[in-house]
């Protein structure tokens, strides 16, 4: 399930396509599962059709999904879904980060925050 916060400062569109994107790295979703269709998650979540299919127009573009004219849109094979590769990439940026200077605990610092160097 996609949650919104509508008191969150980024677009409903980009809420919804980083919310599939949390699902598809935790496993949640998989390669080739279907993904809902425009009309079923607008009424589930009760908003405009339009900011659905921009989300999955968005997912589509990153490659996160692939859309099969007349049978829907499925998890495609995202590199972002290896979470092994994924980290021996945050490996490779922490050393490459901190031979430039960057603190250890600057960098735990915004791994908290989530990334978020607003908060």
């Amino acid at each position: 399930m996609i949650h919104l916060d509508y008191r969150d400062g980024r677009p409903i569109y980009c809420q919804i396509a980083e919310g599939f994107q949390q699902q598809i790295l935790s496993g949640i979703l998989k390669n080739g599962d279907r993904m809902p269709s425009v009309r079923e998650l607008a009424t589930e979540l009760v908003i405009n059709p339009n900011t659905i299919q921009r989300a999955y127009r968005e997912l589509e573009s990153q490659g996160w999904i692939v859309t099969v004219t007349g049978k829907g849109s499925f998890v495609a094979e995202c590199p972002g879904s290896d979470r092994d590769g994924l980290l021996t990439q945050l490996d490779s940026l922490t050393h490459t980060l901190t031979q430039r200077g960057i603190s250890r605990q600057e960098l735990a610092e915004r791994i908290l925050r989530g990334g978020n160097h607003h908060a």
